[in-house]
């Protein structure tokens, strides 16, 4: 072929005389080594980007897990739940069981069962009844003491989310003092809001003396 290619460039072109294609050899070795290392590279960067996606992923969902718990977790209850709740928060004293979260086995290792299952489980449900009936039954108290207002009720409410909130706090500061590691933040969440059940209990009874004995019981409270 390069005979005739060199033949046809000294005689120079011919007319009727077809000129043949000039045509490069192909490269077996280098097709192949190129695919082999696009492929090598490809599959590389493939199962690093997998490893840092999953690697972030992980890293992700321990840190959510280890401050945010599932909120849904929180709301497994039900009324037997509820009363016996109830019971440990008003009269711990009473309590004849044990303190300790049960555990169960989950995806290769252990997780609190909720609180339907578990007395001891800490859940938000209680926490927030507890806060808007703490609201109302103080909007009640005021009611009667003849200072009611929606600015009145407002702050009531302010006031009690910043107890709330500096409870919460507290508790921070103490299990880190104590080196008791890291709680999800609903926990403390929870274990905070179950003092507006006692506050709830105040507010009652103040309500009542007042409502039951007038101005003599507005001196008693």
């Amino acid at each position: 072929m390069d005979l005739v290619l060199e033949m046809y460039n000294n005689v120079g072109a011919q007319p009727g005389v077809p000129v043949p294609p000039a045509t490069s050899q192909p490269n077996p070795f280098g097709n192949t080594f190129y695919g082999a290392g696009s492929g090598l590279i490809r599959g590389g960067l493939g199962a690093y980007g997998e490893k840092i996606l999953g690697s972030s992923s992980e890293y992700v969902q321990s840190n959510i897990s280890r401050y945010f718990s599932d909120p849904q977790y929180y709301f497994q209850v039900n009324d037997q739940y509820v009363r016996n709740k109830l019971k440990v928060v008003l009269f711990p004293f009473l309590h004849r069981g044990h303190w300790t979260r049960i555990t169960e086995p989950v995806g290769g290792r252990l997780s609190y069962k909720p609180p339907i299952y578990d007395i001891n489980a800490p859940d938000l449900y209680i926490p927030f009844m507890a806060f808007g009936t703490y609201v109302v039954l103080a909007g009640f108290s005021l009611g009667l003491q003849g200072k009611f207002s929606p600015e009145a009720l407002n702050w009531l409410f302010i006031k009690g989310l910043l107890g709330w909130f500096m409870q919460v706090a507290l508790l921070k500061v103490t299990l880190l003092s104590l080196g008791g590691g890291e709680a999800p933040l609903l926990d403390m969440v929870a274990y905070a809001g179950y003092a507006f059940t006692g506050l709830c209990l105040a507010f009652y009874w103040k309500s009542t003396l007042v409502s039951m004995l007038g101005d003599q019981g507005m001196r008693l409270t």
